[in-house]
């Protein structure tokens, strides 16, 4: 035993004067530093992610009071060309803002801490409601906890509307690219009515040749590396997941799964809503023995109405209904292989895309396209009130008016933070209905 003892001893000293073993301690002080830094800014995204209601456009208005008024870890500004450069990319556009806000404060470790966080609550609640979805009467909850929830949403996104135009919407052209992005959006149903309306905007506003960037382009190293990482995730997925399938693994459809909700996150626009059909025909429609039936998904939609944080945390829930008949361990992995898979692709298409768009903005063409983008997503936002109010007035005429003059006003003129107006309206919510 001593000379077992003896010989740990040497081994350790040996080991402690290795590059390595020095090279590890200054990655965990660095890691350490960069936590401890960072936790105030952590614990302000993980009340957000707790408080977010309402969906993207409510989202929004969240991040503005949050992260660009109270805490300044970026300028409204940059806030909105954040938004918009996210609508033009597939995947969750909120959660790819808050992803890049954090990318500024910290670089690429904060940014994934701050995703897992803000995804978080979401996926957890989605997921357990994966398993009590037999106990739980969610038209009930919704009737009582979250009754007030959609014209509180209405009243943000007024906010969010009125301090965007207010920055952006400043002559005629970005009048005429606000007007009619919100005709655009409120008449065409389509998932791809977003990018267009951006892409036009960003044409339109280029007609002017007055505005130009204040610094010159400069040499910029592509990193592709992370764009063929991307690839090789596609093509993984699709391989193994046919694989499992030719040769009848017993759990294939873990591996189907993830290629599904992979390709989801690859190639879905316009938000959480826009995946409901591609979900319905994968797993309800195309399958011999659907794997979640119509009733469950839509069921799963409505639960969704009541959960803070990115409407993709669908997927979780829908990961673990389509595993649930394998039993509690694989429904589990389920939810996580559909959240991995969905909130993937976008993440590494942002880590590629973001830094050589930073750069390519200097140029007069992109930079030109910025006034015009951000006065469409002004419109898309006022646009997505205008729809809000149509749905929520039918029921509640005269307390959507009143709920969202007040949160308006509180938003507006008070410094009261944003979760609170949330929380003082669940609470209300709730103490009515009993």
């Amino acid at each position: 035993m001593c000379i077992f003892h003896d010989f740990a001893l040497k081994f350790s000293l040996i080991f402690q004067k290795l590059p390595i073993y020095t090279l590890f301690l200054d990655i965990c002080h660095h890691i350490a530093l960069m936590f401890l830094r960072h936790i105030p800014f952590l614990k302000a995204v993980l009340l957000y992610a707790c408080t977010a209601f309402g969906g993207p456009q409510v989202h929004i208005a969240m991040m503005v009071k949050t992260f660009a008024q109270k805490r300044k870890d970026v300028t409204e500004e940059e806030l909105m060309e954040y938004n918009a450069f996210c609508q033009i990319l597939p995947g969750p556009s909120s959660s790819q803002t808050v992803f890049l806000i954090a990318y500024r404060r910290g670089g690429i470790p904060l940014a994934l801490l701050t995703l897992l966080i803000w995804i978080m609550p979401a996926t957890l609640l989605m997921a357990s409601f994966s398993y009590l979805l037999l106990y739980l009467d969610t038209k009930q909850l919704e009737m009582q906890l979250f009754s007030l929830v959609k014209p509180m949403s209405l009243g943000f996104i007024i906010y969010a509307a009125i301090k965007m135009m207010q920055k952006s919407v400043k002559h005629t052209a970005t009048w005429a690219i606000m007007i009619g992005s919100i005709a655009v959006t409120v008449f065409v149903k389509s998932p791809w009515v977003f990018p267009s309306i951006i892409v036009a905007a960003g044409i339109i506003s280029n007609f002017s040749d007055k505005r130009i960037p204040g610094e010159n382009p400069t040499h910029f190293k592509v990193n592709w590396n992370i764009l063929w990482l991307f690839f090789i995730f596609f093509a993984s997925a699709g391989i193994l997941s046919e694989w499992a399938r030719l040769n009848h693994w017993e759990h294939r459809r873990v591996f189907n799964l993830f290629e599904n909700f992979y390709r989801f996150g690859s190639i879905v626009f316009g938000g959480g809503q826009a995946l409901i059909p591609m979900m319905l025909y994968q797993f309800v429609t195309r399958p011999q023995t659907p794997w979640i039936n119509q009733s469950q998904l839509l069921t799963g939609y409505g639960m969704l109405q009541a959960v803070p944080g990115p409407v993709f945390s669908i997927c979780t829930f829908v990961g673990g209904i389509a595993m649930s008949s394998y039993g509690p361990f694989w429904q589990l992995m389920g939810c996580l292989t559909a959240t991995i898979g969905v909130f993937l692709p976008s993440t590494l298409l942002l880590l590629f895309l973001f830094p050589l768009y930073q750069n390519l903005k200097n140029y007069v063409v992109i930079f030109r396209s910025l006034e015009g983008i951000n006065a469409a997503i002004v419109g898309i936002v006022w646009a997505s009130g205008i729809i809000l109010f149509r749905q929520t007035a039918m029921d509640l005429e005269p307390t959507t008016i009143v709920v969202a003059g007040l949160t308006f006003a509180m938003l507006y003129y008070t410094k009261i933070p944003a979760p609170l107006i949330v929380f003082a309206w669940l609470l209300l919510g709730w103490v009515t209905h009993q």
